[in-house]
């Protein structure tokens, strides 16, 4: 199910608990509303709205920092291939392949990662990957220099390695779906205590769902930004279209 479409039930959850809420204030006999009632269920919708608002503000956390990790990843590689285009360029005419390769790499990693259509494929067993290994470490160095660089070079490709598998480990991450559904309930009943205070007119029923959308769009944005390389907070693929540009110069 896409992030839009939990969205928007989560969205329908809240403000129809809103409305909820103020069918039984119809419903209810009035001394259950009487100032008491409503004094002892303002404290536990208190307490409720503040563990709500907790939770999420730790989910919005973990998610923030999930997307940072994978734009910080994303800078990293495109820096990293640029430096190893440049250290195999520097080795000579016997690095032509490796370079090659590696450009044909960044391309298609291009290509899955953004695709024009369909969903981001981030596969870190692509075959060019290895290839470039193998042919960076059979590379024969008859100069002191040359060595030096097949070294650094060859370092730089297992870190690239590396990165990859870390992307592909962390776009793995997401919510905690039981914790997500506790949270749209703790939210719900909060909805439903508003309704249930609230005069049933025009503006509270705005008012309401303005603050049903503000809630759940929080909670869109927090599980969008578990998939950085798709949807509403995507990743942009400047760093490595900029890294691609530069190479074989």
């Amino acid at each position: 199910m896409s992030n839009i479409a939990v969205g928007l039930i989560i969205f329908a959850c809240f403000f129809g608990g809103a409305l909820l809420g103020m069918a039984l204030r119809k419903a209810l006999p009035q001394h259950h509303l009487d100032d008491d009632s409503k004094g002892l269920l303002g404290m536990g919708l208190g307490i409720i709205g503040t563990m709500a608002g907790l939770v999420l503000g730790l989910l919005v956390a973990s998610a923030t920092a999930t997307y940072n990790a994978q734009r910080s990843d994303l800078f990293d590689a495109a820096s990293k291939v640029v430096i190893l285009d440049k250290m195999l360029a520097h080795y000579g005419p016997e690095a032509n392949q490796p370079r090659r390769t590696l450009r044909a790499a960044v391309a298609r990693t291009l290509a899955r990662m953004w695709p024009r259509e369909a969903s981001p494929q981030l596969d870190p067993t692509a075959g060019e990957a290895d290839a470039l290994i193998d042919e960076v470490e059979n590379l024969s160095p008859t100069t002191d220099t040359q060595r030096s660089l097949k070294a650094a070079a060859f370092g730089l490709c297992i870190s690239l390695a590396q990165e990859r598998w870390l992307m592909y480990a962390q776009s793995g991450s997401t919510v905690s779906t039981p914790l997500l559904v506790v949270l749209i309930f703790w939210f719900t009943i909060t909805f439903v205590g508003f309704g249930l205070f609230s005069p049933a007119n025009s503006t509270v029923v705005i008012a309401l769902g303005l603050c049903a959308l503000a809630v759940s769009g929080a909670i869109f944005v927090m599980l969008a930004m578990y998939t950085p390389f798709q949807g509403f907070v995507q990743l942009s693929s400047t760093p490595l279209r900029d890294a691609l540009a530069h190479m074989g110069h």
